[in-house]
């Protein structure tokens, strides 16, 4: 892991991988929480985590080098809330109803070299995360698949995808917070809210959030 100055109040953490940008996501919420860190945003995306509002560089990079962070995977019953100043805290884990139905089922039951009931058994099987926000508000980048499952995107994205779509890319997992273009492989929809801009937090997924596709 790297440390970066950013502007004249800012880090960025350049990571080895998601499971990296999840550990130190949680370590950096926890630090904060207990009065260790000061920072008014902790931002974690891709491979980086963004610590903007650092008031002091210089002694910020000092303590977040000294510290080692949790594996991504270990059990948080011990996680604090971070302060009130951001969004509200993860839940455990959130159930998202999807009816598996999607247009792109065959392809990505292709790519698998499975039968369609197989690709949804292990979508209802798998425990994703959050790992960052993205693209269109609420949208989450969901992490939990092996890398062979990974998928390409379609070479002409469509035009409008559907709000509520559950869709795969890569790697990743997510659901279409919106009506949007989108390129991803649609397996299923849901019509769970996942973004409003009067609630508090506006996402209904944040990072570090468990999240399970179940069938419904």
């Amino acid at each position: 892991m790297r440390i970066r100055p950013v502007g004249t109040n800012a880090l960025l953490l350049d990571c080895d991988g998601p499971d990296q940008v999840e550990a130190w996501r949680a370590e950096l919420w926890r630090r904060r929480a207990a009065g260790e860190l000061t920072a008014v945003e902790i931002v974690p995306a891709a491979r980086t985590v963004l610590l903007d509002g650092v008031p002091d560089q210089a002694r910020a990079t000092a303590l977040v080098a000294g510290w080692t962070p949790r594996p991504a995977d270990a059990d948080d019953a011990g996680w604090t809330p971070r302060p009130a100043v951001d969004a509200a805290a993860p839940a455990d884990e959130v159930e998202v109803p999807v009816g598996y139905d999607g247009a792109d089922l065959p392809a990505v039951a292709g790519h698998w070299g499975v039968d369609v009931p197989e690709v949804v058994a292990r979508l209802t099987g798998t425990t994703f995360r959050v790992a960052f926000c993205g693209f269109a508000p609420g949208f989450a980048y969901l992490t939990g698949l092996p890398a062979e499952w990974a998928v390409p995107r379609l070479r002409t994205p469509r035009p409008r995808v559907p709000a509520g779509s559950v869709a795969l890319a890569g790697p990743y997992a997510g659901i279409y917070p919106g009506a949007s273009p989108g390129g991803w492989l649609l397996v299923g929809r849901t019509d769970l809210t996942l973004f409003d801009a009067y609630a508090d937090p506006p996402a209904r997924l944040t990072p570090g959030t468990r999240v399970r596709l179940v069938a419904g």
